[in-house]
């Protein structure tokens, strides 16, 4: 335990429990492996979370009986873990290479600035790019494959509960982190294999959310200066749908809109003009050594 990086791996899960298992073989096959592995099952399935205290008796294991989401799962896994770097993975997302785990210690001693490093994600089909050792700033990431400072997550007040988050989830999490002037960054030296062809995307319930979160994000941390461009992202939204043949939860996902935000006005602080500016600004730029 002594030579393993102080990194908690946590993974989000719900009713895959053989990709669930999968995903934390790989976690442990690791080298080194991270100290510390918590599993977030969600909405009571205890079938799921019986099957990993069997399999990895090590590995913490927190249920939640009803339905919170990977968001509301994710802020339990930070709240729970031991260590300041928390590396999250969906149920069927896992490390590329072996020493993930030591890249992503030493990229974090190296950049003692950085509040958040999302990882390269790979999907099924796709070429592998060169693990190379650069980073870029950005304003966002991929849930299921990047490590984060646990403190700073917490003082953000963590991922919004939502059971489909498509569309706010990260997007959150990054805006509330460049509101407090924190500093993300992408990098290739983390590269992430997420096992799924993102053929789910295309449900009707899905496509709906992803549509009604959009405006979700506006309503809960947009200045009004910025309600206009909101509604050109809920029309590009739309758009891409149409184009891609995703008709089906189209007109739900715009009905439930005021319902959707009335909901989750608990939630609601708003952050500066100046961080949904800066959040805009940091589109792809130049790869720098580190």
């Amino acid at each position: 335990m002594a030579d393993r990086p102080k990194i908690t791996a946590t993974v989000t899960a719900f009713e895959r429990i053989d990709q669930t298992l999968d995903t934390l073989r790989r976690l442990e096959s690791c080298r080194p492996p991270p100290a510390e592995t918590i599993v977030h099952v969600d909405a009571g399935r205890h079938d799921c979370a019986a099957a990993v205290r069997a399999a990895f008796p090590a590995a913490k294991v927190i249920v939640s009986e009803t339905g919170v989401g990977p968001g509301g799962g994710r802020t339990k896994l930070i709240a729970a873990a031991s260590h300041e770097l928390v590396a999250n993975f969906d149920d069927d997302s896992y490390p590329i290479d072996p020493d993930f785990f030591a890249r992503a210690d030493k990229l974090f001693r190296r950049l003692p600035e950085v509040s958040l490093a999302a990882a390269q994600i790979f999907h099924p089909g796709e070429r592998l790019a060169p693990d190379r050792r650069v980073i870029r700033e950005t304003g966002g990431f991929g849930g299921g494959g990047v490590v984060f400072r646990r403190s700073h997550i917490l003082e953000t007040g963590g991922f919004l509960p939502l059971p489909i988050a498509y569309g706010a989830e990260e997007e959150d999490v990054s805006l509330r982190l460049i509101d407090r002037g924190r500093r993300l960054v992408a990098t290739p030296w983390l590269r992430v294999f997420h096992n799924s062809t993102l053929a789910h995307h295309a449900e009707p319930r899905i496509n709906a959310m992803a549509i009604a979160n959009i405006a979700l994000l506006a309503f809960l941390r947009y200045p009004p200066r910025y309600y206009p461009r909101a509604a050109l992202q809920v029309a590009n939204r739309v758009w891409f749908c149409l184009r891609m043949g995703r008709l089906r939860g189209v007109a739900a996902g715009l009905a439930m809109i005021p319902l959707h935000l009335w909901r989750m006005r608990a939630h609601r602080r708003l952050v500066s003009e100046a961080a949904v500016a800066a959040k805009f600004a940091l589109r792809k730029g130049d790869w720098t050594d580190f």
